[in-house]
């Protein structure tokens, strides 16, 4: 769900899901699901070049947006240093991704904040076939 109070970052994607090399445009998003009776939420972040998940995490509740990220950051060395060349993070418009603790890590961190359109799924397709085909795996 969409934080209307919140400021949101440009399309910078304008959905194109394709990426000339690694560690260029990351994508993310997070879902949930009943595991064992309870509710278990899931967040991921996938290389566009490679389709590979690059960060996850998995927790009772919906803080760990910035868990996956942060895992993403140190999995490919650059936790700390700003990325060179300039790494897209794109996400939905839900209130995790721009609530202001993820936006100032991406921030800090020198990634370029992205967010697609209110109400799109196509604006993070990507994300949104990958967490599909892990629902249906579970």
């Amino acid at each position: 769900m969409p934080d209307a109070g919140q400021q949101r970052a440009v399309d910078l994607l304008e959905g194109d899901f394709t990426a000339s090399a690694p560690d260029r445009r990351w994508v993310a998003d997070f879902t949930h699901g009943a595991v064992w009776g309870e509710f278990v939420y899931v967040a991921f972040v996938v290389d566009l070049f490679s389709h590979t998940v690059v960060g996850w995490s998995a927790a009772r509740h919906t803080d760990q947006v910035l868990d996956a990220l942060k895992m993403a950051l140190r999995r490919h060395g650059r936790e700390g240093r700003p990325p060179q060349p300039a790494l897209i993070h794109h996400s939905d418009a839900g209130s995790q991704h721009t609530a202001f603790t993820s936006t100032a890590h991406l921030m800090t961190t020198g990634l370029e904040a992205s967010i697609g359109t209110v109400g799109d799924a196509y604006d993070n397709a990507l994300m949104e076939s990958m967490i599909g085909l892990n629902k249906t795996s579970l």
